[in-house]
C-alpha cells in the first residue's frame, strides 16, 4: 500500500542500480501513437485545470527584517566524506509568518566545489524530486556523474528539505509497523479488505501526527522553496541555478513563482503540473503507469525467456491473473515476509521508473513462476526504500506529509473511491484499482491541506528550461507541456522514449541541450524533440 500520490524520485533507482546517471540509454524508439501520449480529452482537461487554478503570486523582493537574521547567517563548511565535498547545515524559520528561533529547523547541505577548467559560474542546487527524496546523497552523485562540462563550472549542491533525510526528518511508523503497512491489499475484493486500507491509512497519520505534529504543519513545497532561496543568498549567488528532477519541477517551479526576479537557470526535467488537484494528478499517472507496463510488456514480448507470453494481450491477462494469485496465494521469499499482491504491485511499479529494469522485472517475474518471491520482493524493497536490516528511510513519510499538506485530499470516503473507480479502470486497466484506492491516504490526515492547485506563471523570470518525456510513467508528459505553457518564460523539451526524467540518463541529445543552457543560457529552438 503506498503512501499519497506516486511522485517518485529517480534516487531509488541511481542508488540500486547505477542506471540513470551511468551512461545507459534510457530507452529510444517510438510509435507514432505514443508522441502524441495525451490524447484530446486529457489534454482538454489539463487545458480547463489551467484555467480555473489561480495563479501563484510572488512574495515582496524586499526581504522581511523577522527574515533577515536566516538570510544573514554564516555557512561553516567542513570536508566530509571523500571525494571533495564539504558539508554544513543551516537554519530554517519552522513558520514563516512567525519564526521563532526556538523552533527554527536545521537543515543539512553539502557541496562539491566546481573542478574547472573554465570560470565558475556558480552553484547548481540540485533535488531529485519525492517528495522525500535525499538531495543530499542525490548531488553526490551528480557531482561525479553529471556531464563534466558542467562539473567544471558549477558548485553542485544539494540541501535535504525540511524533513526530509538529513533535514529534521518526519518518521511516522516503526520499522516493523512499516511492513505490516506496506503489506496492506491496495486492490481490496470485499469490505474487510477495504476496512483494512482506512485502518492502515489511518495508523500511518497518526503516527506522523504523534512523531511529528508540529512539523507536519509547516512542511509545505513552499517553505520549501522559501528555504532555497536563503540557501542562495548564503551561497553568495544573485540569482538562483537548479535542477530539479520529478517533484523536484515543483520545487524548482514554485521558487520561480515566489521569486521570479531571482531565477537563474533553471531545469524541470520530469517535470510536475500545478494547476491539477490531486485527484486528476492520480489519475493521469495511472494512465502513464499503463503507458510504461505496455511498454514493457512489447518489450518482455521480444525475449523468448518473457513468462507473460508473446503478445501485450497476454502480458495483460497474464499479470492481472499473477496479481491475484499473489492476494490468494502469497508467495514465499527466503524471508519472513511473503510476496503478497500489494509488494507484487509495489516491484511491478518500481521497475516501470527505469527501462533498464525491464529485464530485472522480467527475471523475477519469471522467478515468482518458479515459485520464488525473492526477486520481486526486492523491487519492492528498492521502491519503498527499505535496507536489508530492515529500516526504511523516511521517504514514504515526508512523501506523504508533503503531498497531504500541499494539496486536499483527492477521495474523503470510501464512497468517493468506488465513484471513481471507473475512470480509473479506463484509464489503467491493470494498476487503476490500486491507484484509485490510493488516493484515500490523505483523507485522515491530522492537518488541514493549506496548499491548493495554482498556476505558475513566473512573469519576469528569465528563461526556464522543461524536460518531458513521452512515455514517462510517474510525471506524464503532458504534464511537462503544461507548466511550460504556464510559465512565462518556459520553453519545453522533449524526449520521445521510456522511463521517468531524461537528462544525464544517457541521451546525447538531451543532454547536450540542457548543457548549452546551463553552460551558456541558450534555450532549445521551439518543437526541439530527442528520441
Amino acid at each position: 500500500m503506498d503512501t499519497a500520490r506516486l511522485l517518485r524520485t529517480s534516487t531509488t533507482v541511481l542508488a540500486v542500480a547505477g542506471l540513470l546517471l551511468s551512461g545507459c540509454s534510457a530507452g529510444a524508439g517510438h510509435s507514432a501513437a505514443a508522441s502524441t501520449p495525451t490524447g484530446a480529452v486529457a489534454a482538454s482537461q489539463t487545458t480547463a485545470a489551467n484555467r480555473a487554478a489561480a495563479p501563484l503570486a510572488p512574495l515582496p523582493a524586499t526581504i522581511p527584517d523577522a527574515l533577515k537574521p536566516y538570510y544573514e547567517q554564516k555557512l561553516v563548511w567542513h570536508d566530509c566524506g571523500s571525494g571533495g565535498f564539504q558539508c554544513t547545515t543551516m537554519k530554517a524559520p519552522l513558520d514563516y509568518h512567525h519564526p521563532v528561533a526556538a523552533d527554527d529547523l536545521t537543515l543539512s547541505i553539502t557541496r562539491k566545489r566546481a573542478t574547472g577548467p573554465g570560470q565558475r559560474i556558480g552553484s547548481l542546487l540540485v533535488n531529485p524530486g519525492g517528495p522525500g527524496g535525499s538531495a543530499i546523497d542525490y548531488a553526490q552523485i551528480a557531482a561525479t556523474h553529471y556531464p563534466a562540462p558542467v562539473r567544471a563550472r558549477y558548485d553542485i549542491v544539494g540541501m535535504d528539505p525540511r524533513g526530509v533525510a538529513h533535514s529534521d526528518p518526519v518518521v511516522c511508523l516503526t520499522n516493523r509497523q512499516m511492513d505490516a503497512f506496506t503489506q496492506v491489499d491496495n486492490d481490496p475484493h470485499n469490505r474487510s479488505e477495504i476496512n483494512a486500507i482506512s485502518a492502515a491509512d489511518k495508523r500511518f497519520a497518526d503516527g506522523c501526527e504523534q512523531r511529528a505534529a508540529k512539523l507536519l504543519r509547516h512542511i509545505s513545497t513552499i517553505e520549501a522553496a522559501r528555504d532555497m532561496d536563503i540557501l542562495r543568498s548564503l551561497l553568495g549567488d544573485a540569482r538562483l541555478n537548479y535542477l530539479g528532477k520529478s517533484y523536484g519541477s515543483m520545487l524548482g517551479a514554485t521558487y520561480a513563482g515566489l521569486f521570479p526576479s531571482r531565477v537563474g537557470r533553471l531545469v524541470l526535467d520530469g517535470a510536475m503540473d500545478p494547476s491539477l488537484s490531486s485527484l486528476e494528478e492520480s489519475r493521469t499517472q495511472a494512465e502513464g503507469f499503463e503507458t510504461a507496463f505496455q511498454s514493457f510488456a512489447k518489450d518482455c514480448a521480444q525475449h523468448p525467456d518473457c513468462p507473460m507470453g508473446q503478445t501485450t494481450d497476454a502480458a495483460g491477462r497474464y499479470i492481472v491473473s499473477f496479481l491475484s494469485s499473489l492476494d490468494a496465494h502469497p508467495l514465499p521469499t527466503g524471508q519472513s515476509r511473503q510476496l503478497g499482491e500489494s509488494l507484487g504491485t509495489s516491484g511491478l511499479i518500481e521497475a516501470m521508473y527505469a527501462k533498464q529494469l525491464w529485464p530485472v522485472l522480467r527475471v523475477a517475474l519469471a522467478a515468482a513462476n518458479r515459485g520464488d518471491g525473492g526477486p520481486l520482493l526486492a523491487l519492492s524493497d528498492q521502491y519503498y526504500e527499505r535496507s536489508s536490516d530492515g529500516s526504511y528511510s523516511n521517504l514514504m513519510y515526508a512523501n506523504a506529509a508533503v503531498n497531504c499538506l500541499d494539496l486536499p485530499p483527492a477521495t474523503r470516503s470510501v464512497a468517493d473511491v468506488q465513484a471513481v473507480l471507473p475512470a480509473f479502470r479506463k484509464a489503467s486497466p491493470h494498476l487503476g484499482p490500486d491507484f484509485a484506492w490510493m488516493t484515500l491516504s490523505c483523507a485522515p490526515w491530522p492537518v488541514k491541506a493549506t496548499g491548493r492547485p495554482m498556476r505558475i506563471e513566473a512573469k519576469g523570470a528569465a528563461p526556464i528550461l522543461v524536460v518531458g518525456t513521452t512515455r514517462d510513467p510517474a510525471t506524464p508528459y503532458q504534464w511537462a507541456r503544461s507548466l511550460a505553457s504556464q510559465l512565462s518564460s518556459g520553453h519545453l523539451l522533449t524526449y520521445q522514449g521510456d522511463g521517468h526524467t531524461a537528462y544525464a540518463s544517457g541521451n546525447d541529445c538531451i543532454d547536450t541541450a540542457v548543457n548549452l543552457y546551463l553552460l551558456e543560457g541558450r534555450v532549445p529552438p521551439p518543437g526541439k524533440t530527442c528520441s
